[in-house]
């Protein structure tokens, strides 16, 4: 009774005011604990410093806790060359591997802790590759000439032996022109790069790059051994387990002075660096399915002109499983069809052109590949309103027909010029009636998507060069020579393609060979190349009422069985035509593109059983025993196992109950007469 009066109130406040500041201080001491620990795992992670951090700190500082072990930096002649340099400076934990690709040697864990895929060995190839050719151009505008280890002299790599023969068809005198101004170019160019720069060493003039979702920090890692010009790389993991082992690995390669690890939001860095003095010259992002969530902070954090680098390996979802997730993610519907890997590029480089309108900014692609299982882009970001204002214009809506597969492309909007400046407007449309001329199908609409060209050849041809000159220095360069050598030859201003057993199997006939099919199409005076994200690929500029009439040519050498035909399906319809063009079958000499005279890889085969996305990264490590079930399920599903067969052994033949089963003993059911009454008791 004598607590509730009123002078023991202020008693009782102050009673529960001091056990909340006791516990708040046990919580804080906790938190500061925790920081601790964490802290000695990431050694000398560096990372952008908040309140946060600083009250962290200060806190650590009180409590007198033991030193933070930081890696010493040491000078160039005297880093680790061997591993066994290596392993005296840096222990190995239990169950850690060194894992060796390019230049770099990474620790690994055996358990699931962090992701590592062996696959993705060619993206990183091909991301070392076009950051060095853009680090080149980057630095010779400030002077500063790259030095690449087993180099030659640049050499501009050209496929077509038509050039060849016309170079050497030229007067002598011109040519002794064209090498004079060249050689005159060259001298003036050496005479401007006066500095050099060299991988492993920071230049104070170079690149700043950001690698948003490292995970084990290996490409990263291989960015400061092998590329050349780049001033400081920031390593970024949301993980802690991730982060503490880019920070090993850095110290375990010697370069912890250009790899700086940073265990952050990776959309939070990048807002955070905006400003046109801290952004990024390289950002790349490769995340474990979509980069959807971090495209508008990357299309802002990048420097004007700057590179950046997007994978996309939710796949199912760009090509047309799920189109509906596909336009919540990317804002572009997907479509289901032949060429959906080539569709999966324009939906990502749409979706990044789209953010970056924005931000008055556009994107210039420089390279854009289908490969495996996955897409990847390489673009430069720029700034510029009137630019942007043709934005609409480089977009296209696609109607694809349900029954023959032809499509048609429908922009966005159209520029047309009025004197000295363009005018923008909507586009007029559609391009095709409510249903397929060809076979009378109804039309799928998808998109929109990047209409423009997928890559800058002449960028392509300085990153092919380059590998090709220096074989030696990636592990993948027979498979990169072979992929840019395709893209070289695609038709830039032709988006999608047919494929020819897409084409024979809708007309119910045999498929005609490539090259014939190919040499129709120039017969008929019409552009054709081959495309790198399908093997039987046609890429035309040719209408597809033309493709159908060179089909029914070679229907008519190799007639159809027409009874066999229902009258309302797509053969029928497109058959019962005559062609309108008589198709030429003759092989052209043109017509088989030189990257497959000379044999390159272009589409190689799994060289091993799982070849392809691995399990994703888990804090408790390891993979379940589900995953694995999954995946032995899976693999060759498209054979017929032994064990298929004999698994319906157990059930009663309905054909031999009726006398009409003539499979015998190689019937997959069973003809016992005794199963169908054990069946019935039971």
């Amino acid at each position: 009774m004598l607590l509730c009066t009123p002078r023991f109130i202020p008693s009782v406040i102050s009673h529960h005011l001091t056990s909340i500041r006791i516990h708040l201080g046990r919580k804080k001491q906790r938190l500061a604990e925790g920081s601790l620990a964490i802290t000695r795992g990431l050694g000398s992670m560096e990372t952008t410093p908040s309140s946060t951090d600083t009250k962290v700190t200060s806190m650590e500082a009180e409590m007198n806790a033991e030193p933070q072990v930081t890696a010493s930096f040491a000078p160039s002649s005297e880093r680790p060359d061997t591993s066994t340099d290596r392993d005296k400076l840096i222990e190995l934990l239990p169950g850690e591997t060194v894992v060796k690709e390019g230049k770099a040697a990474i620790l690994f864990p055996s358990a699931n802790e962090v992701f590592y895929n062996p696959v993705q060995e060619f993206n990183r190839d091909l991301t070392c590759a076009v950051l060095t050719e853009f680090a080149r151009e980057w630095m010779a505008k400030k002077g500063v000439k790259l030095l690449v280890p087993g180099e030659k002299e640049r050499m501009v790599v050209s496929l077509s032996e038509e050039e060849k023969e016309s170079a050497s068809g030229l007067a002598a005198e011109e040519q002794e022109m064209e090498e004079e101004e060249e050689e005159k170019e060259k001298k003036n160019g050496e005479e401007e790069l006066t500095a050099t720069a060299t991988a492993g060493e920071i230049c104070e003039d170079g690149l700043r790059v950001l690698e948003g979702l490292s995970a084990s920090g290996l490409r990263s890692v291989r960015f400061a051994l092998e590329v050349p010009g780049l001033r400081s790389i920031t390593a970024n993991d949301f993980s802690f387990k991730a982060a503490a082992l880019i920070s090993r690995n850095a110290r375990y390669n010697g370069v912890e002075h250009l790899v700086q690890t940073s265990c952050r939001d990776a959309s939070m860095l990048m807002y955070e660096m905006r400003g046109k003095k801290q952004s990024y010259d390289v950002i790349d992002i490769d995340p474990y399915g979509s980069p959807a969530s971090f495209l508008d902070a990357a299309v802002q954090a990048v420097s004007e002109g700057g590179l950046l680098c997007v994978t996309c390996t939710d796949m199912a979802v760009m090509a047309g499983n799920n189109s509906e997730t596909c336009y919540s993610k990317y804002g572009s519907m997907s479509l289901k069809a032949r060429y959906c890997h080539e569709m999966a590029l324009r939906i990502i480089l749409h979706s990044v052109d789209q953010r970056a309108a924005v931000y008055q900014r556009y994107i210039r692609p420089l390279i854009s590949i289908s490969v495996d299982f996955y897409i990847r882009v390489f673009m430069q970001v720029h700034t510029g309103q009137a630019v942007v204002k043709n934005s609409a214009s480089k977009q296209a809506l696609v109607y694809n027909c349900v029954g023959c597969g032809s499509f048609h492309l429908q922009r966005m909007g159209k520029k047309t010029p009025n004197g000295k400046h363009m005018k923008f407007s909507a586009a007029t449309g559609p391009p095709v009636g409510t249903h397929c001329e060809h076979c009378g199908q109804r039309h799928q609409l998808g998109g929109p998507i990047w209409a423009e060209p997928l890559h800058d050849v002449s960028f392509v041809q300085k990153v092919l060069s380059a590998v090709s000159s220096n074989p030696s220095r990636f592990g993948t360069a027979k498979r990169i020579e072979g992929m840019l050598s395709m893209v070289t030859e695609e038709l830039e201003d032709v988006p999608l393609y047919y494929t020819v057993d897409q084409l024979s199997s809708i007309v119910h006939c045999n498929t005609p060979p490539l090259l014939q099919f190919r040499s129709a199409l120039l017969h008929a005076k019409h552009r054709v190349s081959l495309s790198h994200a399908c093997k039987n690929a046609i890429k035309t500029d040719a209408p597809p009422s033309v493709i159908w009439d060179i089909m029914r040519s070679w229907e008519k050498a190799n007639p159809v069985k027409r009874e066999k035909l229902s009258e309302t399906s797509p053969a029928f319809k497109i058959l019962s035509k005559e062609p309108s063009l008589e198709a030429c079958f003759t092989v052209r000499e043109d017509a088989n593109p030189q990257s497959r005279k000379q044999h390159l890889t272009r589409f190689q085969e799994n060289p091993q059983a799982f070849w392809g996305p691995k399990a994703r990264a888990r804090s408790s490590g390891g993979i379940t025993t589900e995953l694995d079930e999954k995946r032995k399920m899976f693999q060759n599903k498209r054979k017929r196992h032994t064990t298929d067969l004999l698994r319906h052994k157990h059930q009663p033949c309905k054909r031999f109950k009726k006398g009409i089963c003539t499979h015998g003993d190689k019937c997959c059911y069973s003809h016992d007469p005794e199963l169908k009454d054990a069946n019935k008791t039971d």
